[in-house]
């Protein structure tokens, strides 16, 4: 989250709210002062709360705080506690006036319209926002593709974050909404396969710390083989080299310890391209996944696809993800070209799709691993213009393309120019339209009203 026009978010937050429930735990009677005391307690829990990392470490430090995670797969679930994160995040982390500002937030290509009439009931009834926009993340990401001064608004996102994978195709900037792919591995799943691994083979890491260790490690060793086979050879062959040394401090005691990051280096980022070895109900892996995407979109758009795969989100900053990525998809377009020609006995030639996965995180900087997490307020005064970001500054793609304002990106968002606020504030769901209208305004994305 941050303020548009900045270089990178002002802060980066894990999306979780640690909630006080012992205040709530008071005997129910009829007598008048236990009332009193009942809505003090209620007035208390909805006071005693924390977002983000500071909610981590009260969990940790109190057992009177629970967590809970208002987003589940890349839906909000829990509305109560996202209306509290938004709170905190506006009037604790940002500090500002929600009632100046013009917000941007962003969401899942998938989310129901439902969710999106909520979002805008508590952004105009709770926060009272002048003006809303609500942009879907994949086109924000491929925004971030422009290489040249030439627009490439076609192009198939991959975007793989913590708790949802999806797989969107977009046509000259409007999303082919029939042609979307999810499934169910994700960021977490790829923790959770490394706890577990960890786990099987007997690595001295304290229970309750476990997942914060396999997290780490994902972020910090793991990478991309391009044969589990050799790499296994490679890792018995010389384990020295290969197996690295964790060191840690026991949260309860303070009591030193160490383990070791083996197999797992590289069997985490494995489970996209070979889910069987962690889910045994899903086993399609992401390559044919992406293939059969753009195999459904328009006949006329899939070369186009073929040649702008942008990758989006933390999952995919693994080191050599993209290169995998593009093997593999290589792989099964250049099987169905041979099967094509065979089928018409080698008469007709056919003219191969260039496969091209672009991937900007060339450094593997992890940094901005959770920079999902945004609430864009606007300023309304906007006159400045920046260059075009290099890509090592693209990690954090969504964010990025929201901040920087430019012609280009603004007409992926909606074919508004920034430099202009009026035009911009054309674009966004006003107060007047909600009081007007009410929440149904919320319910229809501009991206998704393209030709197909």
């Amino acid at each position: 989250m941050g303020f548009a026009g900045n270089v990178e978010p002002c802060f980066i937050l894990p999306t979780v709210v640690a909630v006080n429930d012992s205040f709530l735990n008071q005997p129910r009677t009829s007598n008048k002062s236990n009332w009193m005391t009942q809505y003090s307690a209620g007035v208390m829990a909805d006071l005693d709360f924390f977002v983000g990392d500071e909610a981590l470490s009260k969990s940790r430090s109190s057992s009177s705080y629970n967590l809970q995670y208002p987003i589940k797969n890349g839906q909000v679930e829990n509305w109560d506690a996202m209306e509290r994160f938004w709170q905190q995040c506006i009037f604790n982390y940002l500090r500002c006036d929600p009632e100046d500002h013009y917000f941007l937030l962003t969401e899942s290509p998938l989310t129901p319209p439902e969710s999106r009439e909520y979002t805008g009931e508590i952004m105009f009834e709770t926060f009272n926002v002048p003006g809303l926009y609500i942009a879907v993340q994949p086109v924000l990401a491929l925004a971030a593709g422009y290489t040249t001064s030439k627009c490439e608004l076609t192009g198939v996102v991959v975007d793989v974050g913590d708790g949802a994978t999806h797989v969107v195709p977009v046509a000259e900037g409007y999303v082919i909404g029939s042609s979307i792919k999810s499934i169910p591995i994700s960021g977490k799943d790829v923790t959770l396969f490394v706890q577990q691994l960890m786990r099987e083979r007997g690595e001295n890491v304290p229970p309750e710390d476990s997942f914060e260790v396999a997290r780490q490690v994902k972020e910090m060793y793991c990478y991309t083989c391009s044969d589990i086979v050799k790499e296994f050879n490679k890792h018995d062959k010389d384990p020295s080299k290969y197996i690295k040394h964790w060191k840690g401090v026991k949260p309860k005691t303070g009591a030193p310890y160490s383990c070791d990051i083996g197999y797992e280096r590289f069997l985490g980022p494995e489970v996209f391209f070979n889910p069987e070895i962690y889910n045994s109900d899903f086993t399609t892996p992401l390559p044919a996944v992406i293939d059969k995407c753009i195999q459904t979109a328009p006949i006329d758009t899939r070369r186009a696809l073929y040649k702008n795969i942008v990758l989006s989100g933390g999952s995919t900053m693994f080191k050599d993800f993209h290169r995998r990525l593009q093997r593999d998809l290589k792989k099964i377009v250049d099987a169905r070209v041979q099967a094509s020609e065979a089928r018409l006995g080698g008469e007709i030639k056919v003219s191969v799709s260039l496969v091209f996965v672009v991937h900007f995180c060339a450094d593997g900087s992890l940094a901005p691993w959770r920079a999902h997490v945004l609430i864009l307020p606007l300023v309304p005064t906007i006159g400045s213009q920046r260059s075009q970001p290099s890509h090592s500054e693209i990690c954090s793609m969504v964010w990025r393309i929201s901040a920087c304002f430019n012609s280009r990106v603004l007409y992926v968002v909606a074919s508004i120019d920034m430099h202009n606020p009026s035009r911009f504030k054309q674009a966004c769901h006003t107060k007047a339209e909600y009081e007007e209208y009410g929440a149904s305004i919320c319910r229809t994305n501009p991206v998704f009203k393209g030709m197909y």
